[in-house]
């Protein structure tokens, strides 16, 4: 067994597959390290386990990954990426790193473990799939011994991606907007995906190809009706089909986002796995392990859900709305202060300050406000800009308290209403922590 021979090296490792598949072996008594890209997401998330950081976009050749495959039986590769930020991207990662990968572990004789995606084929409609399924033939390719485990929609306690894009639309009170309703599904459990990695690693399950999937696949509208009776939210009064050709505008919007570092489970490769359907062949595992994997129905038996969930779901659906109306605001405060500047310099004025240093203060303060609006749109600056705007606003509510404190008792409120712009500061900025 890797757990008293050698360790077990895990990609992708405080992913959203990764973290629970390392748990769990964890769990089962391996000695297991992870790697990842960034060693702080790492320690929140599995605060105490080994951790290699490691980028699969620089390990691009055999030579690159034999210093890691030191001591190590076995590699699970539970990394991926949904489509490209940077040209490239989906190759390097799914493909050529899993390659030389491949080829390192054959030369030192580790096995590997590869958490692909059920659907995956040089046929594709998705780039994603078809980057996958490149890698997964180059695994098999490579003479290392080599399990390839493609899982349908996994279904677990926490939330990502399509995960997290199910609970979002369940979440949405009295009605339940759903677009491409019949498409079919097939899902998995999270737990079900772990320990079917621990299976492969103990070597209890040949080296092959399976597809961990549910036998029979559900329509998504079935899914969502599913899952919102699991978040324990009322039965919507009624569905609200989107008809399909309002998707791309969706994906071209949620495309854009991405570049600004916003993850949206609503890209154009998620929204075409959709249509083309979350499907794959239940039959190879079975007939290997004698046994299948459980119905939707029985994996959402197995989870607990209460009211944790139920906020999640709601803060998710919330979190877009809290961090755009957060954007307007500011931006609507600095515009409004350039568009009135003779006004608002002239409270200053009054106050016996110069008309240059008032005329000054207004321009400053107000492209300050115009700079904090734009950055919290861009997701790697967007927590920086929450603490900005509670930073900013303070110092707005001391200086006012102190130049025009008769501001407190104006009918129109301006100071009382700076209070409710920094609790939402606050809130989003809570809300922009993925895991």
């Amino acid at each position: 067994m890797a757990g008293k021979d050698g360790r077990v090296l895990v990609l992708g490792a405080y992913g959203f597959i990764g973290a629970e598949v390392l748990r769990n072996l964890l769990g089962e008594g391996f000695e297991v390290a992870g790697l990842g890209r960034n060693p702080q997401h790492a320690s929140r998330v599995l605060s105490g386990v080994p951790f290699v950081k490691g980028d699969l976009l620089q390990l691009l050749a055999p030579e690159d990954w034999a210093p890691l495959l030191r001591g190590v039986e076995a590699v699970v590769n539970c990394a991926g990426v949904l489509q490209d930020m940077a040209p490239g991207e989906l190759e390097a990662v799914h493909h050529t790193a899993i390659a030389a990968l491949g080829e390192a572990c054959a030369a030192a004789g580790v096995r590997v473990i590869q958490v692909s995606a059920a659907g995956a084929g040089p046929e594709a409609k998705t780039e994603f799939m078809r980057s996958k399924a490149r890698g997964d033939a180059a695994l098999l390719a490579s003479g290392a011994q080599v399990h390839v485990l493609r899982p349908g929609l996994v279904i677990g306690q926490g939330a990502f991606g399509g995960t997290r894009l199910l609970r979002m639309l369940a979440a949405v009170p009295l009605v339940q907007p759903v677009a491409l309703a019949d498409a079919p599904v097939q899902c998995v459990g999270m737990g079900d995906v772990a320990s079917a990695v621990a299976v492969a690693v103990r070597q209890e399950l040949p080296p092959g190809i399976y597809d961990l999937v549910e036998d029979q696949p559900q329509t998504l509208e079935k899914v969502l009706a599913a899952t919102r009776r699991w978040l324990g939210f009322a039965p919507a009064r009624m569905a609200v089909r989107f008809p399909a050709k309002l998707l791309p505008p969706v994906a071209a919007c949620a495309d854009a986002l991405a570049r600004l570092g916003w993850r949206s489970p609503m890209r154009t490769t998620a929204i075409a796995e959709i249509r083309a359907g979350v499907r794959g062949d239940p039959a190879p595992f079975r007939a290997a392990m004698g046994r299948g994997m459980p119905p939707l129905k029985a994996i959402y038996a197995s989870l607990p859900s209460g009211r944790e969930q139920r906020l999640d779901a709601r803060m998710a659906l919330l979190m877009p709305v809290a961090v755009a109306v957060l954007s307007l605001f500011w931006l609507a405060s600095g515009l409004i202060g350039l568009w009135q500047l003779e006004a608002a310099a002239d409270v200053l004025r009054s106050k016996g300050w110069g008309s240059f240093l008032a005329g000054a203060s207004v321009v400053f303060w107000s492209f300050v406000d115009i700079a904090l609006g734009l950055a919290v749109l861009w997701r790697l600056w967007a927590a920086r800009a929450c603490l900005g705007m509670v930073a900013v606003s303070l110092i707005y509510l001391l200086f006012a308290s102190v130049i025009t404190p008769e501001m407190w008792a104006d009918p129109l409120g301006p100071l009382v209403k700076v209070i409710p712009g920094i609790l939402l500061a606050l809130i989003t900025l809570q809300l922009l922590e993925e895991r």
